[in-house]
């Protein structure tokens, strides 16, 4: 696993969720790092949101993050910005950092207050906990109904040498970005100017994590924040470094993305929507969108239906501009439809096979246009109804 150098990583079982589930989790920078974050655009902001946007603004450097599960402490008013602020009163004491030097984090049941007793109960265990290699126990105390834990890391070689990044995420149901849609944290050792990262981060996130639906939702949670500690003694000093960062930034953000889909609440597969040809990349947007989140378009995937009237039908109402006749569909390198009309074929034959595969791509060329987008998108299952209907049984 590619650990950046200078953090630790540590989780405990608080019984915010299950008995013995780890649910909370730290992740500690030796020392002080520039930060960057992108957030919700939800009205009904969580408390750990709004009190990370807050302290993001002072533009100081930090020295971690402290994220639970079970309890998402959103839209519990000032009590639940108060019981945050605390969290990072009892952990700066237990781990032995400022406590505006610690960003919090919490998915889980909107509503629900924190129970202050089992914060407090919980943090000798935390601060024992934290070591270099606990990465993947962090990583698995921030699931929800998560059926695996996400890790992706990668090494990138600078002029001055190699840099580490590591990204953990949480993210199965409520995903559909306006932002990001999920709880998600970045550790780098690299040296860089807090301007760059931010900038860095924002880009890539919005070519990644903001290009995914499982169901259409924006939690009152998503976060994806990032840490660049230094501790490598590398900088970033060049045009041609930063695009290197920018690159290795991009591919852990992209498989992680790819891992939320993948383990989407009941889902079975993952649609690679690739639109192009759009008079922009906002109307290639809104087709990938209407399609990735069209009911019907998913529970054909469910059912490996090659149903593909519904794709045409999912790009006519998405609002974009395009000519109908210019239309193109292809799936999974078949060519379907073109100038208005289907092509000949047994489809059902042909795309059968393709159907059944777990990841399956859909082509939508609308013209010559420039735009382009590309969307990753879940089937919709009996399963997914099943968890969400009993999600507080």
């Amino acid at each position: 696993m590619n650990i950046p150098k200078g953090y630790r990583f540590g989780a405990v079982a608080a019984s915010f969720k299950k008995q013995g589930k780890l649910d909370l989790g730290a992740i500690v920078s030796d020392t002080p790092a520039v930060a960057a974050g992108v957030f919700t655009t939800n009205k009904f902001k969580a408390a750990p949101v709004l009190q990370c946007q807050e302290m993001l603004n002072t533009g100081r450097k930090f020295s971690g993050f402290l994220i639970n599960s079970g309890q998402a402490n959103a839209c519990t008013g000032d009590l639940g910005r108060a019981n945050c602020r605390e969290t990072l009163n009892l952990a700066a004491k237990a781990l032995d950092v400022p406590a505006d030097e610690l960003l919090p984090a919490s998915t889980g049941v909107i509503g629900a207050q924190f129970d202050m007793d089992k914060w407090e109960a919980a943090m000798p265990g935390l601060a024992q906990s934290m070591t270099v290699d606990s990465a993947e126990n962090t990583a698995k105390a921030i699931m929800t109904t998560d059926t695996v834990h996400k890790l992706a890391g990668v090494t990138v070689s600078l002029a001055g040498g190699d840099v580490r990044l590591l990204g953990m995420c949480k993210g199965a149901g409520m995903i559909s970005p306006k932002m990001a849609t999920m709880l998600s944290f970045i550790t780098c050792d690299a040296a860089i100017d807090a301007a760059a990262w931010k900038a860095m981060l924002v880009d890539c996130v919005d070519r990644t994590i903001n290009r995914v639906t499982i169901d259409g939702d924006t939690s009152t949670n998503d976060s994806v924040i990032a840490l660049a500690n230094g501790a490598s003694g590398v900088d970033v000093a060049t045009d041609e470094d930063r695009e290197l960062l920018r690159g290795a930034l991009h591919t852990v953000l992209e498989e992680l993305a790819y891992k939320i889909v993948m383990d989407a609440e009941g889902g079975t597969k993952v649609a690679f929507i690739e639109v192009s040809g759009a008079q922009s990349d906002a109307d290639a947007e809104l087709v990938a969108r209407a399609v990735g989140n069209s009911p019907l378009v998913k529970t054909a995937l469910f059912g490996s239906d090659p149903n593909w009237g519904r794709i045409i039908c999912a790009a006519g109402y998405s609002g974009a501009e395009f000519a109908a006749e210019d239309l193109k569909l292809e799936i999974g390198g078949v060519l379907v439809f073109q100038n208005g009309t289907p092509e000949p074929g047994d489809m059902d034959d042909l795309l059968g096979p393709i159907m059944r595969k777990r990841d399956i791509v859909i082509g939508i060329e609308l013209g010559t246009g420039p735009g382009a987008c590309r969307l990753l998108a879940s089937d919709l299952t009996r399963e997914y109804i099943s968890i969400n209907a009993d999600y507080r049984s």
